[in-house]
């Protein structure tokens, strides 16, 4: 019989760069949240893969940005912390990139001072021609040794066997760190707390998203008169102004309801059970530099 194995996978990459869908496609699950703004992630995610000869934890990291805020240098120790940790690194770049360029760069300063077995993939190949990928790929092959390089589309399922298949072959023989049933260490309060998130940065103006935070201040599990399970959730939006409290809300609260109604629809599907969902928005102007709430940001050791 096979022996069993297991091992850490960190992804890393610029923001924007997918990482995000990459694990939770990986995964099967959705854990991470996606949206097309940058700073999407802001912790070390784990989402776990049992497969009948190992277990894959992935850590899915926030993206490589130039910091401006005591959040995001926070972020950016995060994914550098995290890499260093891992017994394979999955870079992701994109494909329509036409040299490395400064965050790029950083990232392969940093793969290179770890030494560690370290796989490319490149994310977004339905965007370019065949001829412009060969030569991206030939002018990473030139900067490291990478075990493989896989060109991929995350929102196509056919990459997932592809990519876990190759990981493997690098794990080394060792223990389930993670019950077979779970597929990530988030608590369902955070995963909670990532989905309102992710719903606000999908559908608020660019320049509020990244000045917010959630907190889901209750949550508790009860049964309604039918006997269903039912998660009363309230959660607090924390914003930078005054003027982003406006925005958020909306028109006689229909953003905000907008926000709520989306979040609490991912909920029930991710969690199996309806939920009844509470939010209000409040504005804490320095939170980014505020110790105590940038800490929960910080890797979990």
């Amino acid at each position: 019989m096979e022996e069993f194995k297991s091992g850490f996978v960190s992804i890393i990459g610029r923001t924007n760069v997918g990482k995000s869908t990459l694990i939770n496609l990986l995964v099967g699950e959705k854990i991470a949240a996606i949206a097309n703004k940058v700073q999407t992630t802001r912790t070390a995610i784990r989402g776990i893969v049992n497969r009948e000869n190992s277990q894959i934890i992935f850590i899915d990291t926030p993206g490589i940005h130039k910091p401006k805020t005591k959040l995001n240098e926070t972020m950016i120790e995060t994914s550098f912390g995290v890499m260093l940790d891992a017994d394979v690194i999955l870079f992701l770049i994109e494909a329509d990139s036409k040299e490395i360029g400064k965050g790029d760069s950083k990232i392969l300063e940093k793969i290179k001072e770890s030494n560690k077995k370290t796989i490319l993939i490149i994310n977004k190949i339905d965007l370019v021609q065949k001829e412009s990928l060969l030569k991206l790929i030939d002018l990473y092959r030139k900067e490291y040794d990478f075990e493989a390089v896989i060109p991929i589309s995350a929102l196509d399922t056919k990459y997932k066997n592809v990519i876990l298949d190759e990981i493997e072959k690098y794990l080394k023989p060792g223990p389930a760190y993670y019950d077979v049933e779970e597929y990530t260490d988030q608590t369902l309060r955070q995963l909670a707390e990532e989905t309102i998130r992710e719903k606000a940065l999908k559908i608020l103006d660019q320049e509020v998203p990244h000045g917010i935070y959630v907190e889901v201040e209750k949550m508790n599990l009860r049964e309604n008169k039918q006997n269903e399970e039912i998660y009363d959730i309230e959660a607090t939006i924390y914003c930078l102004r005054n003027s982003h409290k406006g925005i958020i809300i909306g028109k006689n609260g229909q953003m905000l309801k907008k926000i709520g109604k989306m979040a609490r629809i991912d909920m029930e599907e991710n969690f199996g059970k309806k939920v009844n969902l509470k939010t209000w928005v409040k504005v804490k102007e320095d939170w980014q530099e505020n110790d105590s709430i940038v800490n929960k940001f910080k890797q979990n050791k």
